[in-house]
């Protein structure tokens, strides 16, 4: 879709900070992370949402990310994960193109859900996502 964010990133057409993908996935790290390493997968196929996307591809966004967080497992050490999907704009969707936030979780971070996006530091999420990948 020529108008969604993601699709555009997927494109190369958006800069985005891909760390993993695959023939039917793309990672890339959350510019509005709620943790360091806080980062997206997304079905290369667009899919507005959870009702939408079609069984294989919400299988291998799951696949995928499950590889993503083993990943950020080794390299970044987390104490554990939270992996979330908002459905909707009264489920908190603001980009509509599915997509499976990743994020690990720390010990004493201050991340409540849901969290607040704001702007993350782009040095260090480029310097993560160098990390992960």
């Amino acid at each position: 879709m020529s108008d969604c964010l993601f699709c555009g990133i997927i494109a190369g057409d958006i800069p985005g900070q891909i760390i993993d993908s695959d023939e039917k996935t793309v990672a890339f790290m959350d510019i509005n992370p709620a943790t360091p390493g806080h980062a997206l997968v997304v079905p290369r196929k667009h899919a507005a949402d959870l009702i939408e996307i079609e069984p294989e591809e919400l299988e291998a966004v799951a696949t995928a990310a499950q590889r993503l967080a083993s990943r950020m497992d080794e390299v970044l050490e987390p104490a554990g994960f939270n992996l979330i999907n908002s459905c909707r704009p009264a489920a908190w969707q603001t980009v509509f193109h599915f997509h499976m936030h990743v994020i690990p979780r720390y010990e004493g971070d201050p991340l409540k859900l849901p969290w607040i996006p704001g702007p993350g530091e782009g040095d260090e999420i480029a310097a993560i996502a160098e990390k992960i990948r």
